[in-house]
C-alpha cells in the first residue's frame, strides 16, 4: 500500500480517483468535440461569420465609414464606389454603414428572443415530460395550437396586435419560437425519465424540482443549445420579414429587413440598394444554420468520433 493510500484511506483514494477519471473523461469528449468542429469547414465558416457580426456590432462607430442616419440628396443611389463601398440609397446615406449599425439591431433581436424561449421553452417540455397524465396533454396541446400556424403568419398577427417598434418584434417572435424548444425538451425529459437514477433519486425521497434540476436539466441544456441556434437563423429572417412588412424597426433605423423593403422600389436600375442588406441577410441566416449544424455535431453524445 503507498503513503498516499494509508494517509488518505482507500475510500478516500478511490473517489479522488473516480474524480480524476470523470475529469478526464470530460476532458477528452471536449478536446474530440473541439477537434471534430474545427474538422468541419462550413462550421468553422458560419463560426467566423457570427462572431464577424459580433465585432461589427460591437465596433459599429469604429467600423462604418459614414454617419447612417447623414442625408446626402446630391450623392443618391450612387453605385458601389471608394467612397461609398455598398452604395447610397435614395437618400444619400451610405448602405456599407447602415448594414454595420443594422447587425447592432439583428444582433439584439436574435439573442434577446434567444434569451426568452429558450427558458420557456424548456421548463415546458421538461415539466410536460416528467410529469405526464394531464400537465403533459394540456402542455403539449397548447404547443401544439402554436405549431399549426407558420411561425411567420403567427408573429405577423402578433405584431400587428401589438404594433409596430423594435420590442414588440422580440415579443412576438418569441411568441412563435418556443415550441419547437419545447419538444425537444419533452423528448429528452421523456427518455431520460427511464433512467434507473431517476428512480434511484426518487426512491432516496430526491423532490421533483430536485430531480429536474439535477438530473434531467443537464442532459436537455445541450440539446436545447444546439436548437437556439440553429432557430437564430428563423429568428433573423422572422426578424427581417416584420421590417420587410413595416412591423420591425421603423424608419429611418437601419434594419436591414426594412432597407429591404425601401430598395425594392429601385431594384432594376440601382441593384445595390436591395442586394446589399439581402445579401447581408442571407449570409447571417446561413452561417448561424452551419454554426448550428457544427455545434450538435459536437455536443450530441450519440455522434460517432
Amino acid at each position: 500500500m503507498s503513503k498516499v493510500q494509508t494517509s488518505m484511506g482507500w475510500r478516500d483514494y478511490l473517489a479522488s480517483d473516480t474524480i480524476t477519471s470523470s475529469r478526464q473523461a470530460t476532458l477528452q469528449r471536449i478536446y474530440w468535440g473541439v477537434r471534430g468542429f474545427l474538422a468541419n469547414p462550413l462550421a468553422v465558416f458560419g463560426l467566423a461569420v457570427v462572431m464577424l457580426l459580433a465585432i461589427m456590432a460591437i465596433f459599429a462607430p469604429w467600423v462604418a465609414t459614414h454617419d447612417p442616419l447623414s442625408q446626402n440628396l446630391s450623392g443618391a443611389l450612387q453605385p458601389p464606389s471608394a467612397e461609398n463601398w455598398f452604395g447610397t440609397d435614395e437618400f444619400g446615406r451610405d448602405i456599407y454603414s447602415r448594414i454595420v449599425f443594422g447587425s447592432r439591431i439583428s444582433l439584439y433581436i436574435v439573442l434577446l428572443v434567444s434569451v426568452i424561449v429558450a427558458p420557456i421553452g424548456l421548463l415546458i417540455g421538461m415539466a410536460a415530460g416528467y410529469f405526464g397524465g394531464w400537465t403533459d396533454r394540456v402542455l403539449m396541446r397548447i404547443t401544439d395550437i402554436f405549431l399549426s400556424f407558420p411561425s411567420l403568419i403567427l408573429a405577423l398577427a402578433f405584431a400587428a396586435a401589438l404594433g409596430p417598434g423594435i420590442e414588440n418584434a422580440v415579443i412576438a417572435i418569441a411568441l412563435t419560437a418556443w415550441p419547437p424548444i419545447a419538444r425537444l425538451a419533452r423528448a429528452e425529459t421523456l427518455t431520460t425519465r427511464a433512467a434507473d437514477y431517476i428512480a434511484a433519486a426518487q426512491v432516496s425521497g430526491a423532490s421533483s424540482p430536485r430531480i429536474l434540476l439535477a438530473h434531467i436539466l443537464p442532459i436537455c441544456i445541450p440539446s436545447v443549445v444546439v436548437r437556439t441556434t440553429l432557430n437564430m437563423s428563423g429568428i433573423m429572417l422572422t426578424a427581417a420579414g416584420l421590417g420587410f412588412l413595416g412591423l420591425g424597426a421603423q424608419p429611418p433605423s437601419p434594419e436591414w429587413g426594412a432597407m429591404t423593403s425601401a430598395g425594392r422600389r429601385f431594384m432594376i436600375d440601382s441593384w445595390w440598394v436591395v442586394t446589399m442588406p439581402g445579401t447581408a441577410i442571407l449570409l447571417v441566416a446561413l452561417a448561424f444554420n452551419l454554426f448550428g449544424d457544427g455545434l450538435r455535431d459536437m455536443l450530441d453524445p450519440r455522434q460517432a468520433r
